[in-house]
């Protein structure tokens, strides 16, 4: 036997949550008539809040159920409590219909204009992501398309080149290597930004030692690129900071071979600083920089014009660096990026807290 879920309007959705917001409003406008009324500084003053109460509660709330109700139970209030005779219904009041209508009118009004900012929004929110997934998977082919190329390449000249020397040999692999672990970071980079559009898989975020987290993203990197020098500077109290550490790491490693590829470094320097609230992880380098037209659209991973030596196009960081923002922004941080007068400098920096990181 299987068992249906209740239907509900979508003009007239119901939630626990709208219901506490309205009681709350409700009673807030109701202790502050109360206490004008005891006061007895004003005439008339009924109204006017209640017309405030029905287009907070119209906004605030989904469809056109809890305004409404607020618009009945305001009005109800008007007469019965706060309009002489207190305590009493008086459906012959001057006025009385104009009051109910303009109580009316606001709340359609305003639910009506709600509803449309929210579709706006959400429209809004499917473009942007329309936007990355074409800008995901163009970076995805400009990242792949090449380095595959290349391993096949190099495979088949061995397979098929029985002649070939040694050190030819030895070359020819040692680059179809190269090319399939470059594809292994691009599809580390593909699974977490996977995992960042996934609400289902929530990010585990643990304290953390940051300076653990500084020194095995540094030692993974001069394993990859042994001839660019590595500095790591991190303050001699423990920072301990909620992330997720894999992810972390992989922010550190994007960021690193972004200065040697993109920027031409041969001499990086990570530093990790406490601010108030925050710890700031920075990458610097000595290289050529980032060129201004660049600068802005940094990290919102559109592919990036190949500026290497050997100028074979195939390293871009597009999707790497897009990669970075999503992580940074699902811990609650921010990230940016500038020029320094050699080099360039791209940090980022999450909250030490817990209650800052569900900010």
């Amino acid at each position: 036997m299987t068992f249906r879920k209740p239907w509900v309007s979508p003009l007239f959705p119901f939630s626990w949550r709208d219901l506490a917001l309205t009681g709350g409003i409700f009673a807030c406008a109701v202790a502050l008539c109360f206490f004008l009324q005891d006061a007895g500084v004003i005439e008339g003053f009924a109204p006017p809040v209640f017309v405030l109460v029905v287009l907070l509660v119209s906004r605030l709330t989904t469809g056109y159920l809890f305004g409404l109700l607020a618009a009945v139970l305001g009005m109800v209030c008007v007469n019965f409590v706060f309009t002489y005779p207190y305590w009493a219904f008086n459906l012959s009041l001057s006025g009385y219909p104009l009051t109910f209508f303009t109580l009316l009118m606001v709340s359609l009004i305003t639910c009506t204009l709600t509803a449309q900012a929210k579709r706006q929004a959400t429209l809004a929110a499917e473009n942007e992501r329309e936007k990355m997934r074409a800008n995901l998977l163009r970076s995805v082919s400009h990242d792949i398309r090449t380095p595959l190329t290349s391993i096949v390449g190099s495979t088949s000249a061995v397979l098929e080149n029985p002649g070939l020397s040694e050190a030819e040999q030895r070359e020819l692999l040692e680059n179809a290597r190269e090319e399939a672990q470059w594809l292994i970071r691009v599809v580390e980079n593909l699974l977490s930004i996977t995992r960042m559009g996934d609400e289902r898989v929530p990010i585990a975020k643990e304290p953390e030692p940051a300076e653990e987290i500084l020194g095995a993203a540094a030692q993974k990197f001069r394993r990859l690129f042994p001839h660019v020098t590595v500095t790591v500077s991190a303050p001699e109290a423990l920072l301990m900071v909620p992330m997720d550490p894999i992810l972390i790491e992989q922010v550190l490693a994007n960021l690193l071979e972004n200065a040697a590829v993109h920027g031409g470094a041969d001499r990086v320097s990570l530093f990790l600083k406490e601010e108030e609230g925050f710890a700031r992880f920075l990458v610097r380098d000595n290289g050529r920089g980032i060129p201004r037209r660049e600068l802005d659209g940094l990290f919102d991973g559109r592919p990036r014009p190949q500026r290497p030596p050997d100028g074979d196009g195939k390293r871009n960081m597009g999707l790497g660096l897009s990669v970075c923002r999503a992580i940074v922004l699902a811990h609650g941080g921010t990230i940016e990026a500038r020029n320094l007068s050699q080099g360039a400098e791209l940090s980022f920096r999450l909250p030490t807290t817990a209650a800052e990181v569900l900010t």
